[in-house]
């Protein structure tokens, strides 16, 4: 139904995979939607981390039913399928690892450690998401700033939703007005804004950086949470997200952060609804 894709131009930490496992899970607990994470880094997997232990993430393994024996699990496994044009609407789910059953997988990056087998492989996510978005509700793509030039404007393009994510600093929050100005992509009404580690103390507040980039809605915001930080390292996110959205204390800062998630979700959800209508 529908692809939104978290990025980042900046070269420095910005919290961006955090951020898509928060606002994809929330989504896949309070929505009936099926969603499928895609992470597309290479020799990193803080995004799968969030949701199984860094030593099961290639351990744990998928079962792959109707399928050619043999093949491998993951990406590289559906390269191999693209390749041999047998491909489906449901081949991605085949090589995806279920976190909630029904409600949210994820595509595993590739899992070699040379870059130079990861770029012959990034050209082939348009095609594998492509397939994906006939079988799920809604993708989530962690797209990563290494990919050839090419391949990640490829995925940008075929984004229903751009999320760009920032962190609350100067030179960050300039770089990215130049880049508004200079680019007409990131002013288009599909390009979403995400300020990660969100401290709601410091200067380069939402409603500061909303006033200085001229953006007519208030960017949206993943605060810094310690609990969070951790679960995450833990593979503990949806256990995470399953209790602080009962928290009940407005002075919790697990209250805010589920609040904040909330907003995103919901500007997701609307913001697809908006661009629905305009078809």
């Amino acid at each position: 139904m529908a692809i939104i894709s978290f990025y980042t131009n900046e070269k420095k930490e910005t919290g961006q995979s955090l951020s898509l496992a928060a606002v994809a899970t929330y989504m896949a607990i309070e929505h009936n939607y099926k969603i499928l994470i895609v992470s597309t880094s290479f020799n990193d997997v803080s995004l799968e981390n969030c949701f199984i232990e860094y030593e099961k993430i290639r351990s744990s393994g998928t079962i792959v039913k109707n399928v050619v024996e043999g093949l491998t699990s993951g990406i590289e496994g559906l390269i191999k399928i693209l390749n041999s044009n047998k491909i489906s609407s449901d081949i991605v789910k085949s090589y995806s690892k279920i976190l909630l059953k029904d409600r949210l997988d994820i595509l595993l990056s590739p899992a070699t450690n040379s870059f130079q087998e990861y770029v012959k492989i990034t050209p082939y996510y348009s095609d594998i998401l492509q397939s994906a978005n006939r079988y799920y509700d809604l993708i989530f793509v962690d797209l990563n700033k290494k990919m050839p030039a090419k391949d990640k404007l490829a995925i940008l393009q075929m984004s229903n939703i751009v999320v760009m994510n920032l962190t609350q600093k100067e030179k960050v929050i300039n770089d990215f007005m130049t880049l508004k100005e200079q680019n007409d992509f990131y002013q288009r009404n599909n390009v979403m804004i995400a300020i990660g580690r969100y401290d709601k103390d410091s200067k380069y507040n939402k409603q500061n950086v909303t006033r200085y980039l001229k953006e007519r809605k208030v960017v949206l915001a993943v605060p810094y949470n310690i609990l969070f930080t951790e679960k995450c390292t833990e593979g503990n996110i949806i256990d995470y997200i399953l209790s602080a959205r009962n928290v009940t204390d407005e002075t919790d800062s697990n209250f805010n952060f589920i609040k904040e998630i909330k907003e995103i979700s919901q500007n997701i959800i609307f913001k697809l609804q908006e661009l629905q209508m305009k078809l």
